[in-house]
């Protein structure tokens, strides 16, 4: 047997310490696909580039964790969003810092540039949009009509829109010119996570918690497009530069969608995790993912991918797949019309009154070679940092072919490790050979001079363990945890007895009573994919056990509260106050006794929540930020 090379898809490139402490987000740069910047609750912005190990400039002022980062169109302005509510813009070549802008009352979450590059928009847990003109260093109006969190922000080409997500699970467009919204799209069904313009057509895309993908058309202003068969939630998408597909970005997952008619492409399966941002370079597809204070990158080859609906053969005799041709001119829909003022701001000398106020902040640079290389090579014309480099190389996989061997031996039986193209290797039928096969010979390790190896050594260890031996050590705990999920299993078996019979109410209440929090859990889940099965009845129930899920020390019981709380909130506050708040009714009303004594159990149990919730909204890093929406959804029971 000899090993051949077997090209792969998508491949994990680098992984990183980026902070000290938790990452708390990171976006790359558009333009070259090169550059990334990371945001910690160190409260410190790092400038990294792709594939280097060393930060290259490190950017320090705010005070408080940064939630949301965003690089300008040429890549040489950063702007970071803090907890706080603060932003703070520097300049990357001249490694300074710009203008610090205040006005949030809440963690700022969402940012984007203007294309003509001396405007910014910022979007809040305040549920507000203000849009900045940096060169005044000023808010400059302010669009409210979003009723929670603003999770994203997108400029059209031209300049002359402005689309955001949010957590209130619409999409809405705003006329920056009239300053007023022009439309709301409302068939999301859980909160918005991203939102982008097509690149040359009046199309927008969005990509939800709800599991789905829509394409919205800005002529007509109705839904032209739905995806099905997302795995999770959808945190990025990205359309292809020339227009023709759009990526999106789930947990483990790439696909590749079209649409007019509906249709997903491709499928890639990449173990990025928790995908937070796209960017395309050199037909290859830069994606990053963060978990605690590491960021990973990972590449996928655009050429070994189908992005047209027709069959590709380039997959299958294992060669690159030319880029599909744009359809640009052939569409009867409206192009956008560009801006022709450069994105690059202009040269602005900071104030006393600016340097005074941002003495705290500054900008360190860690790395001087690479910062010069990337940011400093004025002479150069039509300079994009940091400058184009080749594609990354894929790494090759090994797969076994047939081979004589010198040393003869008897015939053996050989399984063959066959590579698909997205590189997960999966075993076919073993296949016997009559080949004569090598014997490969154990390796013998020599001893130190002077060293018994049996001092560092127990008895059992100095022998080769024994089958028995070897799978009860592989099985150490494994009982244990049979039993738990055994356990578990008849307990959702039995919920699931009752939410066949339609009582979603019993069902929850047959949850709760096993004492159980991951049953809780389990079933909260999936009432909360479909918030009409929330009811008043409901909430009674389990308020008591959200306050649990609140405090408990695993994230994803927090996560779960969290968001039953919100939608508890969103759907029956306006109803319990209401309720409580009227004044008594003449005669008997058993409906309305009945509701009020519901509505006064329910406040009497958001009141003991209340508190939990703004002791933990004094927390620093995501869970502070997302208690601190909470409290002010729950602002009026502190009145």
């Amino acid at each position: 047997m000899a090993l051949t090379n077997t090209i792969i898809t998508s491949w994990k490139l680098q992984e990183i310490v980026a902070h000290s402490s938790n990452v708390s987000s990171l976006v790359l740069g558009k333009a070259s696909g090169r550059l990334l910047a990371t945001g910690g609750e160190d409260c410190r912005v790092n400038i990294w580039a792709v594939s280097k190990p060393n930060c290259i400039m490190s950017l320090t002022g705010h005070t408080s964790p940064v939630e949301c980062i965003q690089f300008n169109c040429s890549e040489e302005r950063v702007v970071a969003g803090s907890q706080s509510g603060s932003l703070r813009l520097w300049d990357l070549e001249a490694a300074k810092i710009l203008r610090t802008l205040m006005g949030h009352k809440a963690s700022v979450c969402s940012l984007d540039f203007h294309p003509m590059g001396e405007y910014l928009a910022s979007g809040s847990v305040d549920s507000n949009i203000k849009l900045w003109d940096v060169r005044r260093k000023g808010c400059v109006f302010r669009y409210k009509g979003h009723t929670q969190a603003v999770r994203c922000l997108a400029f059209s080409p031209d300049g002359k829109w402005l689309a955001s997500a949010s957590d209130d699970s619409t999409v809405k467009l705003w006329d920056l010119i009239a300053g007023k919204m022009i439309t709301e799209f409302t068939s999301h069904t859980s909160a918005v996570n991203v939102v982008q313009f097509h690149p040359n057509e009046y199309l927008l895309a969005s990509g939800s918690a709800d599991r789905t993908v829509k394409l919205w058309d800005l002529e007509k202003f109705n839904m032209i497009s739905s995806s099905e068969g997302e795995t999770g939630v959808v945190r990025s998408i990205l359309f292809n530069p020339d227009g023709s597909c759009l990526y999106s970005g789930s947990e483990n997952t790439l696909r590749v969608y079209g649409w007019e008619p509906d249709r997903c492409f491709d499928v890639v399966h990449v173990g990025w995790g928790k995908v937070s941002d796209l960017a395309i370079s050199n037909n290859q597809m830069i994606a990053v993912s963060y978990s605690q204070n590491n960021v990973s990158w990972y590449v996928v080859d655009l050429n070994r991918v189908k992005k047209s609906g027709s069959v590709i053969q380039g997959l299958i005799q294992d060669k690159p797949i030319p880029a599909p041709t744009s359809a640009l001119g052939t569409t009867l829909r409206r192009n956008y019309e560009r801006p022709t003022t450069s994105c690059t701001g202009q040269e602005r000398s900071p104030s006393s009154e600016d340097e005074k106020e941002d003495k705290e902040s500054s900008a360190e640079i860690t790395n001087p070679e690479d910062y010069k290389e990337i940011f400093q090579p004025r002479s150069a014309i039509s300079r994009t940092p940091p400058k184009r480099t080749e594609p990354f190389t894929a790494p090759l996989e090994h797969s076994f072919s047939e081979s004589v061997l010198e040393k003869p031996g008897p015939a053996v039986k050989i399984v063959t490790p066959v590579i698909d193209r997205v590189g997960f290797p999966f075993l076919k039928c073993p296949i016997t050979s009559s080949t004569p096969v090598q014997r490969v010979e154990p390796t013998v390790i020599a001893a130190p001079i002077g060293l018994n190896a049996g001092d560092f050594l127990s008895v059992s260890s100095m022998d080769s363990p024994t089958d028995m031996e070897a799978l009860a050590q592989i099985r150490k705990g494994h009982d244990t945890m049979c039993v738990m999920l055994t356990s578990r299993y008849k307990n959702l078996d039995t919920v699931r007895s009752v939410w066949a019979s339609g009582d979603v109410k019993t069902s929850l209440d047959s949850a709760v009573s096993m004492n159980d929090l991951s049953i809780v859990v389990d079933v909260l889940n999936i009432i909360n994919r479909k918030p009409s099965l929330w009811k008043l009845d409901l909430c009674t129930s389990i308020l008591t056990q959200i306050e649990e899920l609140l405090q408990s020390k695993y994230e994803s019981y927090v996560q779960t509260g969290c968001i039953s709380l919100k939608l508890i909130l969103k759907r029956f506050w306006p109803l319990i106050s209401d309720t409580l708040t009227a004044p008594p009714s003449v005669g008997v009303d058993i409906t309305r006794e009945e509701r009020h004594r519901k509505c006064k159990a329910c406040y009497k149990q958001l009141k003991n929540l209340s508190n939990v919730v703004k002791n933990r909204a004094e927390q620093v890093g995501r869970h502070g930020s997302t208690f601190k929406e909470l409290q002010l959804l729950m602002a009026p029971l502190y009145c």
